[in-house]
């Protein structure tokens, strides 16, 4: 049994690892697991798949039939998904959990907050989170302002063709990329470098062209970055880490939290800004109201969070205790898989559709607990920022195609093309 749990552990170590490192076939990988394991990374357009929700109205906590019997449950219910990421002592994420199985060395752990427990996890967030609150992202709000405009103004130019211009190219993947550049201190010369790699290590999630070694090129440059760091502190994040805690974080930990920033904050506020563009062209009163009104802006955001709810499943727990979740009996061991996109449409009526008018609840998007995403903030004056910049700017740009291309079984969903007319 021992050796069985390995491999399947493996599986799906690999697959996590692919996401955050770029190594091997998604589809490959994928297709080793059985239909109803993909149920949570399946959509039907912008939505999830009908079977989700099925699943979670007759179980909000369901065994999944993975191969050679290991004990591996899906959570898709908001309150029992809460239980789960909010228990951080009775399930944890440790990368440790996954070293020994076959193939998975120690040396292979990606480092940031992720896949640490607390007393590291505490640690690093407590030196991370000074640098995303309010009064420290302030003054990246005329950088984000600038670099918006600047897209902007690249699309105007692209127009001129007379061609539809791709909005993830030219707006969604430039954006994070640069507010990345800001937020991290990358010098000025090196940010066109920085921005190609950050945005083609990404190329396995959804295939927009790139190669493995831009993965490989960019975890070399963020060490060597780190290093410049520790010897001349800008004032960006990482110089900001090297002034105020030196030799008590390491240039390793330092490395793994910007590779973290990376992983966290540029595909997923990409494909939202992709993502979000098509449900606002689709909403026509929603998307006057934020030609408007500054103030329509927030609840748009929030719902537009929830709704698409791009990080599809939570990264994997396990649990350090028998324990009772959802009525369901999870024994020490198990692994236990979080749909956030599942939960996010539960337990309130018309949550399965888009209305920023309605009472909002506190979503799931950015998770929950103590590993709920550290750059929340920095994501959402990204999107407040975009969208009415890109909508007054352009007030007649529309899909110049019906027939969009959504991922299939990806962890983060998305759109690699967005064709758009700006009228």
């Amino acid at each position: 049994m021992r050796g069985a749990r390995g491999r399947i552990v493996n599986l799906l170590a690999r697959l996590v690892m692919w996401r955050r490192r770029g190594k091997g076939s998604p589809d490959a990988l994928l297709s080793m697991l059985p239909d109803s394991a993909l149920v949570p990374l399946q959509r039907d357009g912008l939505d999830p798949v009908a079977d989700l929700g099925e699943l979670r109205s007759r179980e909000p906590v369901s065994q999944l039939k993975l191969p050679l019997g290991l004990r591996a449950w899906l959570v898709t219910g908001y309150a029992e998904s809460r239980a789960v990421l909010g228990a951080a002592t009775t399930f944890s994420s440790d990368f440790s959990h996954l070293v020994g199985t076959v193939g998975i060395t120690a040396d292979q752990n990606p480092g940031g907050l992720g896949f640490t427990d607390p007393p590291d996890h505490t640690r690093l967030r407590k030196m991370l989170t000074p640098e995303f609150t309010g009064h420290r992202l302030r003054r990246l709000a005329p950088r984000i302002d600038a670099i918006v405009d600047g897209q902007l103004d690249e699309m105007a130019e692209a127009a001129r063709s007379g061609d539809p211009v791709d909005l993830v190219q030219r707006f969604a993947l430039p954006i994070p990329s640069l507010a990345i550049c800001e937020l991290l201190g990358v010098p000025y010369e090196d940010r066109t470098d920085f921005q190609r790699l950050s945005t083609t290590r990404f190329d396995l999630l959804g295939g927009v062209g790139g190669t493995l070694g831009a993965i490989s090129e960019s975890m070399t440059y963020l060490r060597d970055m780190v290093k410049r760091q520790r010897a001349e502190p800008g004032d960006g994040m990482l110089g900001m880490l090297v002034k105020d805690h030196g030799d008590d974080i390491t240039d390793e930990e330092l490395a793994g939290l910007a590779d973290g920033l990376l992983t966290g904050g540029l595909e997923t506020t990409a494909s939202m800004l992709a993502l979000g563009a098509i449900v606002l062209l689709q909403h026509p009163e929603t998307r006057t109201a934020l030609i408007e009104r500054d103030d329509a802006i927030d609840p748009v955001v929030e719902e537009l969070l929830r709704y698409l709810t791009v990080v599809q499943v939570a990264f994997p727990r396990f649990a350090t205790e028998d324990v009772e979740v959802g009525g369901q009996k999870i024994l020490t061991g198990d692994i236990v898989l979080s749909s956030l996109s599942g939960a996010n449409r539960d337990g309130v009526p018309g949550l399965e559709g888009f209305d920023p008018t309605r009472a909002s609840r506190p979503h799931l998007a950015f998770g929950y607990g103590i590993h709920r995403c550290v750059g929340a903030e920095l994501a959402r004056m990204e999107l407040r920022t975009a969208y009415p910049k890109l909508l007054r700017r352009f007030p007649a740009i529309a899909l110049a195609t019906d027939d969009l291309t959504y991922r299939k079984l990806s962890f983060v969903f998305g759109t690699d093309a967005l064709p758009v007319t700006l009228g």
